[in-house]
């Protein structure tokens, strides 16, 4: 029998973390040596710009024949389009699951006008998301191309800043989600475990992190124990092809999440599993082929 470097690695990470007993574990429940259950739910999103469709209504109507329950909207924007998604929303079965990015600036940079047009930018977003209610703003702290500080000083400003994000974000009954990056597009935090980290010592309710398994294709060993290291931290999953960032399916044997959900099982995951990601073919094919896929490998999990 083979084993690649990812699955013999990866099994010795997901047994090593899960005899840990401190720190980012502190929050985790439902370990399945331990006797307990598994649940968790999964509650299928999907991006506003990966359903087909030539307007709103169209791609909600496409979305909700599959049985899709969240929408995902680019935060750019977004406090013009509150009375629009609100009305095109009612009476369905759906709500919005996460905002996507769409600050200007960004919170780690070197300069302090950056800093707070980043601040200014985000809050915007925040009081749009909290009026559609909105399970939290997703932001990244800084991109490879973007001037920051160094790391050190870097991760003592941004646990200022999303305190002061959490807590807006608390008065406006949603949250902030910290999003990991690979090292293509982020050095600062690119592990799930990372960013869980920092959101412990940022110590709100208003602040959390979330996964998306393209990023751990190429960061994590194992996705179980990266998610089972976030714990009730965890509140928002992105899935794409593992290769090509494409549809859920469209990268063959190599889109396989079963892992991951298991360890989404296991913390009794709520939120959602949203769908980022392009798509070689119709997606009015592909994308019911991906739902398809995912409820599959979510019972297997």
């Amino acid at each position: 029998m083979s084993l690649n470097r990812r699955s013999f690695i990866g099994t010795a990470v997901s047994g090593a973390a899960l005899a840990a007993s401190g720190g980012l574990f502190s929050s985790f429940k439902g370990e399945s040596a331990s006797g307990k259950k598994k649940s968790g739910k999964l509650k299928i999103s999907c991006q506003e710009g990966v359903a087909p469709g030539n307007t709103l209504t169209e791609k909600l109507d496409f979305m909700e024949s599959l049985d899709i329950v969240g929408l995902e909207i680019w935060g750019g924007g977004l406090e013009k389009r509150v009375n629009e998604i609100q009305q095109a929303l009612q009476n369905r079965n759906m709500k919005v699951s996460a905002i996507c990015a769409g600050f200007e600036g960004w919170l780690i940079a070197d300069d302090p006008a950056i800093q707070k047009k980043c601040m200014d930018s985000l809050k915007v977003i925040i009081g749009a998301a909290g009026e559609l209610g909105s399970t939290g703003v997703i932001f990244v702290p800084a991109f490879n191309n973007q001037k920051s500080l160094p790391d050190k000083y870097a991760r003592e400003l941004l646990i200022g800043q999303m305190k002061e994000l959490g807590d807006y974000a608390l008065q406006h009954k949603t949250r902030i989600l910290l999003e990991p990056l690979n090292r293509q597009e982020c050095y600062f935090c690119r592990q799930v475990a990372d960013g869980a980290a920092i959101v412990r010592d940022v110590n709100s309710a208003g602040v959390a992190v979330m996964g998306d398994f393209w990023h751990m294709t190429w960061e994590e060993t194992n996705d179980r124990a990266a998610f089972l290291a976030a714990g009730d931290y965890l509140h928002h999953v992105h899935i794409a092809s593992r290769k090509r960032r494409k549809m859920p399916g469209e990268d063959g044997v190599a889109d396989n999440y079963i892992n991951g959900f298991r360890g989404l099982k296991e913390i009794n995951y709520q939120d959602y599993v949203s769908f980022e990601c392009g798509s070689v073919g119709d997606s009015k094919i592909t994308l019911p082929a991906a739902v398809k896929l995912m409820r599959e490998q979510w019972k297997k999990a």
